[in-house]
């Protein structure tokens, strides 16, 4: 079964002007209705680091949760970040960006890569003890733009790191958006039968040109969790300055109906989420509508 997480921290967390809290309310409680899997919803992280994020305890407390099978998820970057996370029975997911960089974990978290791996077993035994699943972002899970040493092998072997620290939850981020297919297939092929105990998601950042190709390849490599945000808004502020932003939700969404995969999704909650964001999102634009209109 697909599962889909939409992504309105990431759209969100990127953008100069700070998006009112009751809108953030507002735009995450249609998006509940919808019926995603999981809604990353905001992060417990240093306001200077990430200022759009500030108000995430404030956005929670305004979220209605009655009726919704959608589970919420919150980036945290170190274990108090995680603590604070903790302290509330609604979310189920803590999520922690783990590069494999060094360069780009420092600028991220300001952290070595050996010192964030402590902090992932200090986050899974929080989450342990509160009852809540720890998802690791293996970011520049496709590619390394500082010239450092990456290969599939790489990735394999930090997964398998993980793995055995109990994580169950690794998704591989194309975090500057240079996956192809061939590095999609070839990674995903080998993981998922490697360490069964994981289930291993996607979380693409890509152009409006090579979303077709990407999704693809995971999909038919056996990834069955997916990453978007709607209109393809976001990216990763951390990275460098040319954003390459997320995967869009409207285009995994036709992907994976023209595959003949049920989604079960609200439609009207969807379209209504839609306008929302059109609202709140500035310059974004739709990608793919045709399966809103079918």
């Amino acid at each position: 079964m697909i599962k889909l997480v939409e992504c309105p921290r990431d759209a969100m967390q990127g953008l100069h002007d700070f998006i009112p809290t009751q809108d953030k309310i507002d735009y995450l409680n249609l998006l509940l209705k919808v019926g995603f899997d999981t809604l990353d919803f905001g992060s417990f992280v240093s306001p200077k680091a990430i200022p759009q994020m500030a108000d995430t305890g404030n956005v929670l407390e305004g979220l209605n949760l009655e009726g919704t099978k959608t589970k919420l998820l919150a980036i945290v970057g170190n274990g108090r970040g995680a603590e604070l996370a903790c302290e509330y029975p609604e979310i189920a997911y803590l999520g922690f960006p783990f590069s494999i960089s060094e360069t780009f974990q420092q600028r991220n978290l300001h952290a070595t890569v050996a010192d964030s791996l402590k902090r992932v077993q200090e986050i899974q035994d929080l989450c342990l003890r509160h009852n809540k699943t720890l998802v690791v972002y293996l970011s520049m899970g496709f590619g390394n733009p500082y010239g450092e040493p990456w290969s599939a092998e790489i990735v394999g072997e930090w997964a398998g790191k993980l793995a055995q620290l109990g994580i169950k939850v690794i998704a591989l981020a194309d975090t500057i958006g240079v996956a192809n297919p061939e590095s999609i297939r070839y990674l995903f092929g080998h993981l998922i039968p490697a360490f069964p105990s994981v289930e291993f998601g996607a979380h693409f950042h890509t152009t409006p040109d090579t979303w077709l190709e990407k999704i693809d390849a995971a999909y038919k490599a056996g990834c069955m969790r997916y990453d978007g945000a709607i209109m393809g808004f976001g990216g990763c502020p951390m990275a460098k300055d040319d954003l390459v932003g997320n995967m869009a939700t409207e285009n995994i969404l036709q992907y994976f109906e023209n595959q003949g995969e049920r989604l079960g999704l609200e439609k009207q909650a969807l379209r209504d989420a839609f306008r929302k964001a059109r609202q709140i999102l500035p310059g974004a634009e739709y990608q793919n509508l045709s399966w809103l209109v079918s």
